[in-house]
């Protein structure tokens, strides 16, 4: 994404062979088929991430957690390297925008993929969502501080409402398997995905999303790399379905959705954006009971109706 200049500028034309900028496609777009756009970019996010609690759950069982995070990043780089050099939109920040970034990088494409990874060894997928489901009331809260966002009475309600839904789906879906360690990764890992969230937003008028993106993956599996032994050795044993859910993981969760998160972080507050991935939860339930056979009970289902209704409350402008 261009900043905000941008907007004023003509709209070129994209060049033959190349990938069109998709913050030139809103520029050009009508109001009204702009607006549609942000909703469209955060529903892909929600439900790519919303996946891949699944696929950790799926390639948990052979690769541990540093190696997965180095596989995903791994593949996740490669293929924005692909986009943004069909985009031609790879401009590397400098100064302090650079060193942001690489903070943001080793944040959210690192430490939090390490936490998730860990959880997930012990937590089902659910469960999991569900801890990181806390994520948007923290954004709420940070965004309203230090962005300045403030806190709009009907933001709070749909916050208010999701949580009441994401609580019903935790002590409906909870095991009773998991260990205190692997909760309070869970709920580190809701933290991290927080603050991550509050620097991009800070950082995006300073860098295109999908530069950002990319770095930020780099990054990530660079800080990653201590893990490379150990990935080379499971890749030999892991079987070919592991290994796919590692090569999805690193395509669809990370490399499109994190592209249409940051589009649509550019275009929105971090808070009305936070509380859309309140969906997420029971996404992840439902897709966990189709892939993974964990069957959700009547009061998790209650639950994710309540997690879609304060997303409804707290993203939907009123006329």
């Amino acid at each position: 994404m261009t900043n905000t200049t941008a907007d004023n500028r003509q709209t070129p034309a994209p060049t033959s062979g190349r990938v069109p900028d998709m913050t030139l496609i809103a520029v050009a777009a009508p109001p009204a088929t702009n607006r549609f756009l942000v909703p469209a970019a955060a529903a892909v996010t929600v439900v790519l991430w919303a996946s891949a609690f699944i696929g950790i759950r799926a390639a948990g069982h052979d690769f541990s957690p540093g190696p997965l995070a180095l596989g995903r990043m791994f593949v996740g780089a490669l293929a924005l390297t692909v986009i943004a050099g069909l985009a031609g939109k790879i401009r590397l920040p400098r100064g302090r925008t650079l060193a942001g970034v690489i903070v943001w990088g080793v944040l959210w494409f690192g430490l939090y993929n390490l936490a998730l990874n860990t959880a997930e060894r012990t937590l089902d997928a659910g469960t999991a969502s569900l801890l990181v489901g806390l994520a948007p009331i923290l954004i709420a809260v940070f965004a309203g501080i230090s962005l300045g966002e403030g806190f709009p009475a009907r933001l709070l309600a749909g916050i208010g409402i999701a949580f009441a839904g994401v609580a019903g789906i935790a002590l409906a879906t909870s095991s009773g398997a998991s260990d205190t360690v692997s909760v309070a990764l869970g709920l580190a890992a809701a933290v991290i995905y927080a603050g991550s969230t509050i620097l991009q937003k800070r950082l995006l008028p300073k860098v295109d999303s999908l530069t950002m993106t990319w770095l930020g993956c780099v990054v990530g599996a660079v800080a990653c790399l201590p893990f490379a032994p150990v990935l080379l050795h499971e890749l030999a044993a892991a079987p070919t379905s592991a290994t796919l859910s590692v090569v999805y993981l690193g395509v669809f969760p990370t490399a499109i959705a994190f592209i249409t998160w940051g589009f649509a972080l550019t275009r929105t507050t971090a808070g009305r954006l936070g509380a859309a991935t309140y969906a997420a939860a029971p996404l992840a339930v439902l897709m966990s009971w189709a892939v993974l056979g964990e069957i959700p009970t009547l009061f998790a289902l209650i639950g994710g109706t309540l997690c879609l209704t304060g997303v409804l409350v707290a993203t939907l402008r009123l006329r």
